[in-house]
């Protein structure tokens, strides 16, 4: 199941807190080596410090698989403020509509179980989880910067990417930034190739149906 953790439940940083940037630490500066800020075994930039909410996944246990972290693009976004040069001089997304998702990883061994098109089910469940969200704050799009090789999984899963722009290399990735539809239908979708059925997000619940 997926946990929304909300700014006002952040305070000091909680274990499923501390697990998930340490969650971080491993795929984006180990596995993907990207240059990103990290503390101890632990990546946190300052987009942490704006109060995001964060959907984790976790398993009975409590263990975290995988998060991903969301802020309104009327405030700072990486878009606009980290990766201004992939908007090609178009001015940045700024509506209650829409919301920046970021940071998106799952660590999950190679034979965990699969969905349609060879995608993990954790993937399909944190797409859900995005989804649900989006829907419970009546968004339109979420927004994100992602590499070419999550764009190609985005495509496969049935949530394609709406280019903003056109790739561009930044330090050792192929990025790209665009949107994803937030609808009923997309969750549907989403719940059918990953065989989900049953909201995930603890709250809010939301039902592709309703």
């Amino acid at each position: 199941m997926i946990q929304l953790i909300t700014p006002p439940s952040y305070g000091e940083l909680s274990d499923t807190l501390v697990e998930m940037h340490r969650l971080r630490h491993r795929v984006f500066k180990l596995r993907m080596a990207w240059e990103v800020e990290t503390s101890s075994d632990m990546e946190i930039d300052e987009f942490d410090a704006l109060h995001p909410d964060y959907l984790i996944q976790v398993d009975e246990s409590g263990q975290v698989h995988g998060s991903v972290r969301l802020l309104p693009t009327l405030g700072p976004t990486m878009l606009r403020d980290t990766f201004p040069a992939l908007l090609e001089g178009r001015p940045a997304p700024s509506t209650p509509l829409v919301w920046e998702s970021s940071r998106f990883a799952t660590d999950v061994p190679n034979d965990a179980p699969k969905g349609a098109y060879g995608i993990a089910l954790a993937t399909y469940e944190l797409f859900a989880g995005m989804v649900e969200f989006g829907l419970s704050r009546q968004l339109t799009d979420i927004l994100t910067v992602t590499d070419v090789r999550m764009e190609r999984i985005l495509r496969r899963s049935g949530w394609p990417l709406r280019r903003i722009c056109n790739p561009s290399t930044i330090g050792n990735t192929l990025a790209v930034a665009g949107y994803l539809d937030i609808s009923r239908d997309t969750l549907a979708s989403l719940r059918k190739a990953g065989g989900l059925s049953a909201p995930v997000l603890w709250t809010p619940v939301i039902s592709a149906a309703a």
